[in-house]
């Protein structure tokens, strides 16, 4: 059994960062998919950035060119660089991961920007 645990959340000014970690037990392989969606209130759960065990990554639109996710593969462990943050992101953010499908999932961290 796959058990995820974020870290990094917090309260930060609109403009400024925030790295969020995701560290994944209980494998000892790599796990192909790994990934952060989060949720605002009242609204869907949103793809934020996706990264594979090859390091391919993908990202929603509307983090694109503030986001960037990343993984140390050894230690099934993935980061998400949040830059130029705006009161918009605010929500909480949730790791996931697995290996043909995205099958666990984290706590949730609550990311708070403030304008």
């Amino acid at each position: 059994q796959v058990h995820l645990a974020e870290s990094g959340g917090g309260l930060v000014q609109a403009g400024g960062s925030l790295n969020l970690t995701c560290a994944a037990s209980g494998s000892r392989h790599a796990i192909n998919l790994m990934g952060w969606l989060r949720q605002a209130p009242g609204k869907q759960r949103e793809l934020v950035a996706t990264i594979t065990s090859g390091g391919v990554t993908s990202y929603g639109d509307s983090v694109k060119g503030r986001f960037t996710i990343s993984r140390d593969g050894a230690k099934n462990t993935i980061f998400l660089q949040m830059n130029r943050l705006i009161p918009e992101d605010t929500a909480v953010y949730y790791c996931n991961a697995g290996w043909m499908t995205y099958d666990y999932w984290g706590q949730g961290t609550q990311v708070t920007v403030s304008s």
